[in-house]
C-alpha cells in the first residue's frame, strides 16, 4: 500500500479549512406556491464526471475521475482522509474554484450540460447543487422560520407562499414536527442533530436538483445520525444524493452505490453491496475490512 505523503497531508488540510462554507441557493420557479407535503418521486438528475482534475496550486487533489452519480439515488464516497473526496465534491458545484490557486480541469455535466464550460452562470450552477456540511450552520440571528426561507429571501422569490414553502421543507426535513410550535424561535437553539435537519430543510426549500452532502453527521450523536440517514433515504425519492463518510457502517446502510478513493485516485465503483462483499480492487478491499484508514 502506497504512504501518504506531504502533498496528501497538505490537501487535507486544505479540504478541512473550507468544510463549512454556506450553503448554496438557488432561485425557485414561478407559480403557484408548493403545497405542504412531502418531496414526490422520481425527479432526481444526473451528474456525470469525465476526466475531473482537481488542483490546489499545483498539487493535483483529484486525479482524473470518471463517475456518474445516478438520478435519485445516493452515491456514498469513501476514503481515507486527505483523499479528495470533499474536494471532488466542491468541484461538482463550482465551490472549490473560489479557492485561492485552485482549478478544476475535466468535465462535469448536469444532465449532459457541462458546468464549466465557458459562459456559464456560476452562480446559477451553485444554486442548482446544494449542499450541506459537516457541521450545522443555521444562520445565528435568524429564527427556525427565517432560516428556511432564507433562500426564498435571498432570491427574492415573492410568487410563492413562504409559510407553506417553509412548512413542506420542514416535512420533507422530519422536522416540521417537532418545531411547528416554535418557528419563531433562534435556529441555533435546537439541538445539534436538529440544527443539522434544519440546515438539509434550508436546503431543499429551494429545491435544488442535486444535494451533496459533506460527512453531514461527523458532529452528531448516534440517535441523530441515525435519524439524518432516514432522511437521506427519503430525500432520494425526489434528490440525486452524493454522500462523503467517514463511516463504512452509514455508506452500507444508506448508498446504493459507493465509489472509494485513494491518493485522489477514484480506485473503484459500484453498487454498495459488490464493494463492500466482493470488490475487484484489493485497495478497496483492505480499506473496506478496516485494514487502513
Amino acid at each position: 500500500m502506497t504512504s501518504p505523503n506531504p502533498d496528501n497531508a497538505a490537501i487535507r488540510d486544505l479540504e478541512e479549512a473550507v468544510s463549512d462554507a454556506p450553503t448554496p441557493l438557488r432561485p425557485l420557479d414561478s407559480g403557484a406556491a408548493t403545497p405542504a407535503a412531502a418531496p414526490t418521486t422520481g425527479t432526481g438528475h444526473t451528474v456525470t464526471l469525465k476526466g475531473v482534475k482537481s488542483f490546489y496550486g499545483d498539487a493535483m487533489a483529484v486525479k482524473g475521475v470518471d463517475l456518474e452519480y445516478r438520478a435519485n439515488e445516493v452515491t456514498a464516497m469513501i476514503g481515507p482522509s486527505g483523499c479528495g473526496k470533499s474536494t471532488l465534491l466542491r468541484s461538482i458545484n463550482r465551490m472549490h474554484e473560489e479557492i485561492p490557486g485552485a482549478r478544476v480541469e475535466g468535465e462535469i455535466l448536469l444532465d449532459g450540460v457541462d458546468i464549466n464550460a465557458a459562459g456559464t452562470d456560476v452562480v446559477a450552477i451553485r444554486r442548482m447543487i446544494g449542499m450541506v456540511f459537516q457541521r450545522p450552520n443555521p444562520f445565528p440571528t435568524m429564527s427556525i422560520r427565517e432560516n428556511v426561507a432564507a433562500g426564498l429571501r435571498f432570491n427574492k422569490i415573492k410568487d410563492v407562499d413562504h409559510d407553506e414553502r417553509v412548512e413542506w421543507a420542514l416535512r420533507g426535513a422530519g422536522l416540521w414536527d417537532e418545531v411547528k410550535d416554535r418557528l419563531d424561535a433562534p435556529g441555533v437553539g435546537l439541538s445539534g442533530g436538529q440544527q443539522q435537519r434544519l440546515c438539509i430543510a434550508r436546503t431543499i426549500a429551494i429545491k435544488p436538483d442535486v444535494i451533496l452532502m459533506d460527512e453531514p453527521c461527523s458532529a452528531l450523536d448516534p440517535i441523530a445520525t441515525l435519524k439524518v440517514e432516514e432522511l437521506i433515504q427519503e430525500l432520494k425519492q425526489e434528490f440525486t444524493i452524493v454522500l462523503v463518510t467517514h463511516n463504512m457502517q452509514q455508506a452500507a446502510r444508506v448508498g446504493d452505490r459507493t465509489a472509494f478513493m485513494y491518493l485522489g485516485d477514484l480506485v473503484e465503483a459500484g453498487p454498495t453491496d459488490k464493494i463492500f462483499t466482493n470488490p475487484e480492487d484489493p485497495r478497496t478491499e483492505e480499506y473496506v475490512s478496516g485494514k487502513f484508514s
